[in-house]
């Protein structure tokens, strides 16, 4: 079921979200750091405010779904999972020791809550494109949620995919990018531009808008905006900062961030002290 949360109940699931990131990834002392507290505000604003779930019965058939398509993005994916009820908090401590299923590449041996094996990129938004088709043949009211990163839209089936969707009308689908502008070989701008992606996305039949990803209100009117307009798919440009919330972290652009003790020690501690 959706959930009735205020906006500063909302930042406050923000920030543990953060906080679990932190905790999950300091035992490695490198991980996906920088993502994943770019990208708490957008996972807050889906698992807890946007999305018609229940924890409860993750199979739900009317249930809306969510498509981490950027599978190596798991500490905050699984920090949403937990925080939302999907299983306890205390499991976090396993994230990527050997034989959890809380692997660095989120697959379905976590459970039906896990909408697909995306471990590849470019491969989600197809995958969510044919449940989303599945769903309108059946009559059903679900939505579909693909979480995208910018890097990620350099891989040609994303296009093929995209093609699809603006071809099919399929208007309940919300393609959203996490774009915090870095990949793994640096600066998006600098290996291949996306750019003019608002441009390129509209012709291909999307409806589109650009956010502050970082703005949890602004990001939930996005939702709004997406749920009311009919005949096309739906994409949201969500501009994150790297590093979001540790004011030592934030902007800097790291792929994987090496995050030796006393750096995480700090984070945890700037963090704990907003709750």
């Amino acid at each position: 079921m959706r959930q009735d949360h205020n906006l500063r109940d909302l930042e406050h699931i923000a920030t543990k979200l953060r906080l679990h990131v932190v905790n999950m990834v300091a035992p490695s002392g490198q991980g996906y750091v920088q993502q994943g507290l770019g990208a708490a505000d957008l996972f807050t604003s889906l698992y807890f405010a946007e999305a018609t779930m229940d924890p409860q019965n993750p199979t739900w058939p009317d249930r809306d779904r969510i498509f981490l398509t950027t599978a190596h993005n798991t500490a905050i994916f699984y920090a949403a999972l937990s925080e939302r009820g999907y299983f306890d908090t205390e499991r976090l401590a396993s994230y990527v020791t050997d034989g959890s299923e809380l692997e660095i590449n989120s697959s379905e041996r976590m459970g039906p809550f896990v909408e697909a094996t995306c471990g590849s990129l470019g491969q989600g938004l197809s995958v969510a494109i044919g449940c989303a088709l599945a769903a309108k043949r059946q009559g059903r009211s679900s939505r579909f949620y693909v979480i995208i990163g910018d890097g990620e839209m350099q891989e040609g089936q994303v296009w093929e995919a995209a093609m699809l969707a603006g071809a099919k009308g399929l208007d309940n689908l919300c393609l959203i990018v996490d774009y915090n502008f870095v990949q793994s070989e640096g600066s998006m701008d600098k290996v291949m531009s996306l750019e003019p992606l608002m441009e390129k996305m509209a012709s291909f039949g999307f409806a589109c808008q650009e956010v502050d990803g970082n703005d949890i209100a602004a990001l939930l009117d996005a939702y709004d905006e997406a749920r009311k307009t009919k005949g096309k798919p739906a994409f949201i440009k969500a501009n994150t900062v790297m590093g979001k919330g540790v004011a030592s972290l934030e902007g800097l652009m790291f792929h994987q961030l090496r995050f030796p003790e006393a750096v995480a020690n700090s984070a945890r501690a700037e963090l704990e002290a907003q709750l």
